[in-house]
């Protein structure tokens, strides 16, 4: 068990009714559910540029129109191992219009394998999907 709390850079990023957002399974619970892509920052690291690191070394993307939006605190168990996060959330924009355009991607997160994609807004707002961090919806809700 870790006892760690990790800080996280996450990037929220919107395109009209849909988020672009990371899909992870939780294999105790059997539950597929979605997150804001982004990572961990290192030590000595500004959040802002984790994000930015982690958007490129993982989808190999630039962002653009950066903005802090606030932390979240997570306290969480997934598969079965307790977790305690610090994220700090920004609102962003892809650079490359491509992005905006592809459905889904493949990535690799370490040595595991990881799918990012379009997801519809009103899919979570129904409950048909899982969004975590608890709270992170109430920054989809704000205006622009």
């Amino acid at each position: 068990m870790s006892t760690k709390i990790r800080v996280l850079a996450l990037g929220l990023i919107q395109d009209k009714n849909r988020l672009f957002l990371s899909q992870g399974y939780d294999s105790v619970k059997q539950e597929t559910f979605y997150r804001a892509m982004g990572g961990g920052v290192d030590f000595g690291e500004h959040s802002r540029q984790a994000l930015q690191r982690e958007f490129f070394e993982e989808i190999q993307a630039t962002l653009t129109n950066i903005q802090y939006l606030g932390c979240l605190e997570s306290l969480f168990v997934h598969n079965d191992k307790p977790g305690h996060e610090i994220i700090q959330l920004y609102q962003c924009d892809f650079a490359d219009p491509k992005f905006y355009q592809i459905e889904q991607l493949t990535f690799n997160e370490g040595k595991r394998e990881k799918t990012a994609l379009w997801v519809p807004f009103e899919r979570i707002l129904s409950g048909e999907l899982t969004l975590y961090p608890e709270g992170f919806i109430e920054y989809c809700l704000k205006p622009k």
